[in-house]
């Protein structure tokens, strides 16, 4: 308690003297800033950007070289005993699983001085951005003189049109509007801005942690150049080393990813109603933010709620499946668990272009949840709808101290957000637990294997002297080790596997 109210001080005292400078361009681990400030900061300023480079440091924060960072250090603070107080902490070294890790390089884990150092740290990184930015750019972006003449004939139109409006009859009148759509249709068929403008050259930054990219405005040998200052960058100041498979360049007609979302620009300039039924051209170059399939899809596989088989055709079939580790759970717990999880989804990608897809995760999390109570109880999913679906909702009851209360599955829908800000936490619902599912009255009572899922009649246990004693080199010691408990109730299959 004490060494964490030290980090907490030293934290403090860190974060008033560094944060006021650090980049804008800086988002991971700062007060007020998240990755989707850092997504908003390239939607704003990235436009017309012509190639991503994808920035990723390999293995970055355990990689810092402390006499690198405690110079960097030293460069603001003149005070040597809290630079000596700092330095123990960087040597300190990490207890995990019983046993003690020395660190040589990079910030401690799980220290709360861990991500203002690291900050500090990849403030240089900033820095040279910053100033490789000056250097690099230059010209301003040209107006292209057609889409002028362009614009010039439509407001000629529009001002004739406004002026003989009232003498002209009702032919007139539709030529005149004829003429005007066409100039409006061809003018919004041209790009405002020249292209291939080889004296108009441009870069941009963002960073969140040890993930940064990079937007050029330039040609793709102009985007190489700046990759290669990075790599040097990285290793002969900060004694770094960039990922080569990781650190791509893209252009920006193909998808770049960072911070699990992916990134293109729009391809086309087709003309669309606004809200106010105003029709307008789609800006090419503006950036896109998708959902990438492979996230959420991966997010259902590891909890245990997706199933891919392939028919005889090699077609893909999902389909969703019980989740055996929640079977011991109250409903109540269940319900607030598939809540969390995929609340927890759309609130990250809720700003994508394709938010909407989320849906199908949550689509495969309710019939996953079904089944699980369809294991629990031993009913079919048709039951269990049954059972708890009212006015076309989900729902289970709990006890409260004011009475009988219902959870409700998530029904509020996946409409694309502007921003991704000022979300609510949940409310977990405050039932009475009458019965605690840790405890080993509970566990053997409810006859289900805690390995398996399988339902039993015939509970055995393992148990284990001490969690010092086992490593998490099987399925069963990694849960007991997960829960931080020396039992484990077992179907007898189990059992037999386990002390065979």
């Amino acid at each position: 308690t004490e060494d964490k109210l030290v980090q907490e001080v030293v934290k403090m005292i860190l974060e008033s003297i560094y944060e006021p400078n650090f980049s804008d361009c800086s988002h991971g681990f700062r007060p007020k800033r998240s990755c989707h400030s850092a997504l908003q900061q390239i939607q704003n300023q990235f436009t017309g950007i012509t190639w991503f480079v994808e920035g990723d440091i390999h293995a970055c924060f355990d990689s810092f070289d402390h006499h690198v960072l405690v110079n960097i250090l030293r460069e603001r603070i003149e005070d040597e005993n809290f630079l000596a107080l700092i330095w123990k902490m960087l040597k300190a070294g990490y207890m995990e699983q019983w046993a003690y890790n020395c660190t040589f390089s990079g910030t401690p884990q799980g220290s709360g001085v861990s991500p203002i150092l690291a900050n500090i740290y990849l403030s240089k990184l900033d820095d040279f951005a910053e100033n490789l930015k000056k250097s690099f750019n230059k010209g301003k972006s040209k107006e292209n003189l057609e889409y002028q003449r362009a614009a010039s004939k439509l407001y000629y139109i529009r001002r004739k049109n406004r002026a003989n409006w009232e003498n002209w009859n009702e032919q007139q009148r539709k030529e005149a509007l004829r003429l005007q759509k066409d100039a409006i249709n061809y003018m919004h068929s041209l790009p405002s801005k020249r292209a291939n403008n080889k004296e108009y050259k441009s870069l941009v930054y963002c960073r969140y942690a040890d993930d940064f990219l990079i937007g050029v405005i330039g040609s793709f040998e102009d985007a190489s150049e700046i990759k290669e200052k990075f790599r040097v960058f990285l290793e002969d100041t900060l004694h770094l080393e960039m990922s080569e498979e990781k650190t791509k360049i893209t252009h920006s007609q193909d998808k770049a990813r960072f911070l699990g979302y992916d990134i293109t620009t729009a391809k086309n300039s087709a003309l669309k109603y606004d809200s106010k039924h105003q029709l307008r051209k789609t800006h090419t170059g503006r950036i896109k933010l998708y959902a990438p399939r492979d996230k959420w899809q991966g997010k259902l596989t590891e909890y245990g709620a997706l199933r891919i088989r392939y028919d005889k055709n090699g077609k893909e079939i999902w389909d969703s499946h019980h989740r055996g580790n929640m079977v011991h759970m109250t409903d109540v717990e269940i319900v607030s668990q598939v809540n969390a999880e995929i609340r927890g989804m759309y609130n990250y990608y809720s700003i994508a272009e394709n938010a909407t897809v989320i849906k199908n995760f949550a689509f495969i999390l309710e019939y996953s949840m079904y089944k699980t109570f369809g294991l629990k109880y031993r009913k079919s999913v048709y039951k269990i709808q049954r059972k708890y679906r009212k006015n076309g909702i989900f729902m289970v009851p709990y006890n409260t101290k004011k009475g009988l209360r219902y959870c409700e599955f998530y029904h509020d829908g996946f409409k694309k957000k502007r921003y991704a800000c000022g979300f609510e936490p949940d409310l977990l619902p405050q039932y009475v637990k009458y019965d605690n599912p840790n405890y080993l009255r509970t566990r053997i009572k409810l006859g289900v294997c805690e390995l398996c899922g399988e339902n039993t009649g015939d509970i055995c246990m393992h148990h284990v002297r001490s969690l010092k004693s086992i490593q998490a080199d099987n399925e069963w010691n990694t849960i007991m080790l997960a829960k931080r408990r020396k039992t484990l109730a077992v179907c007898p299959n189990c059992y037999a596997k386990i002390t065979k």
